[in-house]
């Protein structure tokens, strides 16, 4: 039932927020449109057209967020060729509509089966399906979570209780509007030649979101439009009640349910229950001949599991102590294995990882979790997080970031004494802790729509095309955009010749930018100092300025048109 309440919450949120308006025309004017002339008389529209264009959107929706992914994946097709296909279906019922002939010949297969049209009598089932598919509502917390497990293949019933709730309550808004369309067609059907227009009006909205939907310019529009329900999604995401019931929508299991028994950093070992399996793996680095490793076959021996990533700076600083402890301690039974969960798509190229790791010196085991499989089986949220298991299988800490790194490796010590008393320790390591003092860096910043972190340019950060400029006032610690720019998922790139402009406000040491692509970036700081970078290849991290001790100050970045930006780092 919680999950049902926050479901419904979140659907309703979602279903009153700018990221609606594109589709609510459709929606209006097609929640009464009559079918085409059948024997020279219009074939009105059952009252429950409405109910059906809505019911076809919540299933279609439903459907394709929890198991879409999936599906494409074991076809081996592309992940938007479903989008494609709900955009053509709105065009051809949107001809059908201006155009009653046509809307004939579609229906002229289906007479066989004692059906003299499909399209739009009666139905609209088949108009809500299309809409399902291209639907994108805005991703707060609930829907977050709906597509984490629906992209990882843990859907069990909590996940498909909290989708259907979530899709209910976006429906309940979008029907009010197709019910209010009834009403109006209904008022006019009086007025014969209003039927027809009526029809063409609403034929012309619907190819009209698909063609907005081509060069996604609902996105441009919510970038125009203040999110109003923000400051509501943002309670939802930072109450404890609402992320633990979030975690039953597939998260917690029983494999993982006693990993809460352990407290983060804690400076003495817990039992927290055995530890998850290693699942979902894509490609085995630095084990003979590429074998997979079961942590069944390692008892006997202590297991440190780290989660990383290559491209990021948090875990750059991490990744000497690991190298350091497998260095000193895996002749006396320490196994380490990396675990690199990408945070960027480009991250989940083996070549790329296989590089990072020899620039890290890493020669322990590597997994390439590529689809967050044994991320999320051990319900990890950190780059980097550590995970100790003793030699019977059991997790005895866990430190999620960086630090803490003296009482991790007092642990293993303590596991591998416990594993064979007679065991002879070298001295600690002595790799210096470079973690920064938290809040005395600018958090990372990323420039992705998906996740967007410190954008201070005073519009609303959406995915697609749109032109910016700096904002008069600028809030510390935070990036804004000048030009014309498209935001991706994942990075932002300038869209016209003449590039485009970043400026930063940081407070640190070292900053650092992630980026891919071919061309130059311009860095300009208060001093009037400037730095070229050239970018040639696949995304890598570059520096970008480097001081002796933290300080605020500015920059001004110029990105040419073929780079692309990842997000600034910090240290």
């Amino acid at each position: 039932m919680e999950l049902i309440i926050i479901g419904l919450l979140g659907g309703l949120i979602t279903g009153i927020s700018p990221c609606i308006l594109p589709v609510l025309p459709v929606i209006f004017l097609t929640g009464g449109a009559q079918s085409a002339k059948f024997d020279g008389e219009p074939v009105p529209a059952r009252r429950s057209r409405p109910y059906l264009v809505i019911a076809g959107l919540v299933l279609s929706f439903t459907l394709v967020t929890l198991g879409g992914s999936l599906l494409l994946g074991l076809l081996n097709l592309p992940q938007d060729i479903i989008r494609w296909v709900g955009i053509a279906v709105l065009v051809v019922i949107g001809i059908g509509l201006i155009v009653p002939r046509f809307e004939q010949i579609l229906e002229r297969p289906f007479q066989r089966f004692g059906q003299r049209e499909v399209t739009n009598r009666g139905s609209g089932f088949g108009v809500g399906l299309a809409l399902g598919a291209v639907f994108v509502p805005c991703a707060g917390p609930v829907l977050a979570a709906i597509i984490v497990a629906g992209s990882t293949g843990r859907i069990g019933i909590g996940t498909i209780m909290l989708t259907v709730a979530f899709a209910i309550g976006v429906s309940v808004p979008l029907l009010v509007f197709a019910l209010a369309g009834r009403s109006v067609v209904e008022r006019i059907r009086a007025f014969r030649a209003k039927e027809r227009g009526l029809r063409i009006a609403a034929g012309i909205a619907m190819i009209a979101l698909a063609v907005g939907l081509v060069f996604n310019l609902p996105q441009a529009l919510q970038r125009l439009l203040p999110d109003y329900t923000a400051p509501i999604q943002q309670e939802i995401a930072d109450s404890d009640q609402v992320s633990d019931a979030l975690d039953l929508g597939g998260l917690v299991t029983d494999e993982n349910r006693e990993l809460d028994n352990c407290t983060n950093g804690a400076d003495e070992l817990e039992s927290c229950g055995p530890a998850p399996s290693i699942k979902g793996i894509e490609q085995w680095l630095n084990t003979p001949d590429g074998a997979a490793i079961d942590l069944d076959d390692l008892r006997g021996k202590v297991v440190l599991i780290d989660f990383w990533a290559y491209s990021c700076i948090n875990c750059q600083r991490s990744i000497p102590h690991v190298v350091a402890w497998d260095q000193a301690y895996r002749d006396l039974g320490l196994e380490v294995i990396g675990i690199h969960s990408p945070e960027y798509a480009f991250e989940k190229n083996a070549d790329n990882v296989a590089a990072g790791m020899r620039d890290f010196g890493i020669e322990y085991p590597v997994a390439l979790d590529n689809s967050l499989s044994t991320w999320t089986n051990y319900r990890n949220r950190y780059w980097p997080a550590h995970y100790l298991i003793d030699a019977d299988g059991t997790v005895r800490h866990i430190s999620f970031g960086e630090g803490n790194y003296a009482a991790t490796e007092s642990m293993i010590r303590e596991l591998l004494l416990d594993a064979n008393p007679d065991a002879v320790l070298p001295a600690e390591s002595n790799v210096a802790d470079e973690t920064p003092d938290v809040g005395s860096t600018t958090p990372e910043s990323f420039l992705g729509s998906s996740k967007d972190v410190n954008f201070g340019g005073g519009v609303p950060y959406r995915a697609g095309q749109g032109s910016f400029s700096f904002p008069a006032e600028q809030a510390d610690d935070t990036f804004a955009l000048d030009g014309d720019w498209t935001i991706e998922t994942q990075y932002a790139q300038p869209s016209t010749p003449r590039g485009g402009r970043i400026r930063l406000a940081y407070h640190a040491a070292e900053v650092r930018m992630v980026l891919a692509g071919s061309g130059e970036v311009v860095i300009r700081g208060a001093n009037g100092k400037q730095k070229t970078v050239t970018v040639d290849g696949d995304p890598g991290s570059y520096g970008v300025l480097g001081n002796s001790a933290v300080r605020t100050g500015v920059l001004e970045v110029d990105v040419s048109e073929g780079v692309q930006v990842y997000s600034f780092t910090f240290g």
